[in-house]
C-alpha cells in the first residue's frame, strides 16, 4: 500500500471517530436535558418523603405523597442570621433550593465561628416547613439539617412539635455511612428513641446528646448511640447541636417562640 492510501485511510479513521465522539456527545447531552425536569421532580418527592415522615403524615398519606404534602404543609424561606421569614421567595426557588450550592456561593453563604457540624460554610438562608393538622393548626415544625458523618456529610430533617423543643422524629437521608454502623441511623429502632427527646434544656441552650453504651431512663436529652459507629453518634450530636445553635436555627426559634411568624 502507497503512503498516500495510508494516509488517507489514517485520516479518514480520525474523521470517523471525531464524527462517532459528536455523534455520542449530542446523545448525552440531549438525554440530559430530557432527564432534568424527571430527576428534578424525583428529587423534590424524596424530599417531600422525608418531610412528611418526619412530621408523622407518611403513613396516613399512603401512595399520595404530593397530595399529602401540599394539603398539610407550608414552606417558608428564611434568613438564618435573623430568623426573620423572606416574604416574596416564589415556591420554584423554595421547592429547589439547595443549601450546599448556596453554601458554596460565597456572596450567599457564611463561614461559621464554630463548625462543629463540618459543613465548612453555612448558606445564608434555608427553608423550614411548618405542617398542620387536620383541624388546620400548627402540629410540627420541620428543620434541614446537614453535617459530618464517618465518610462524608449526612442529611436530614427533624421534626419538632410547635415548642421548639420536643422532638417528633429526626429523619437522615443520603447517606455513605457503613452498612450495618453507621447507616443504622436509617434503623426504625435508633429512629423510635427520638420522640418525646427535648433538644434544649431549661437555660435555652441545645443540650441533646448521643450517650455511648445508653442513656438513662427518663434522661430527656439523651438518645442511645449507634453500636460501634463512635464517630456518626458524634457527627449526629454536633450537627443538631450546631443546627439548633446560634449560628443555625437559634435566631429563628427565638423569634419564633416571641410570636415572629404571626
Amino acid at each position: 500500500m502507497s503512503d498516500t492510501k495510508k494516509k488517507e485511510t489514517f485520516g479518514g479513521t480520525l474523521i470517523f471517530v471525531f464524527i462517532i465522539c459528536l455523534v455520542c456527545a449530542a446523545l448525552v447531552s440531549i438525554s440530559a436535558v430530557g432527564l432534568k425536569p424527571m430527576q428534578q421532580a424525583n428529587k423534590l418527592l424524596d424530599k417531600q418523603t422525608k418531610i412528611l415522615e418526619a412530621s408523622g403524615l407518611l403513613e396516613t398519606a399512603g401512595a399520595d405523597i404530593v397530595g399529602t404534602y401540599t394539603k398539610f404543609v407550608t414552606a417558608k424561606m428564611i434568613d438564618l442570621d435573623t430568623g426573620t421569614i423572606i416574604e416574596g421567595a416564589s415556591i420554584a426557588d423554595i421547592d429547589m433550593f439547595d443549601e450546599r450550592a448556596e453554601a458554596r456561593d460565597e456572596a450567599k453563604s457564611i463561614k461559621p465561628k464554630n463548625d462543629m457540624a463540618g459543613i465548612n460554610r453555612r448558606a445564608n438562608h434555608a427553608v423550614i416547613y411548618l405542617v398542620k393538622n387536620d383541624q388546620g393548626q400548627l402540629d410540627t415544625i420541620v428543620l434541614p439539617i446537614i453535617g459530618l458523618g464517618l465518610w462524608d456529610l449526612m442529611y436530614g430533617f427533624i421534626g419538632l412539635a410547635p415548642d421548639l423543643n420536643t422532638v417528633r422524629s429526626v429523619v437522615y437521608s443520603d447517606l455513605k455511612e457503613t452498612p450495618g454502623l453507621g447507616a443504622e441511623v436509617l434503623n426504625p429502632r435508633w429512629k423510635a428513641l427520638w420522640p418525646g427527646k427535648k433538644m434544649y434544656n431549661e437555660q435555652g441552650e441545645a443540650a441533646i446528646k448521643i450517650v455511648k453504651g445508653g442513656a438513662k431512663q427518663g434522661d430527656v436529652h439523651g438518645v442511645d448511640a449507634l453500636s460501634g459507629a463512635t464517630l456518626t453518634s458524634n457527627g449526629v450530636e454536633r450537627t443538631l447541636r450546631f443546627w439548633l445553635g446560634e449560628e443555625g436555627y437559634g435566631p429563628f426559634v427565638t423569634k419564633f417562640k416571641d410570636g415572629g411568624l404571626d
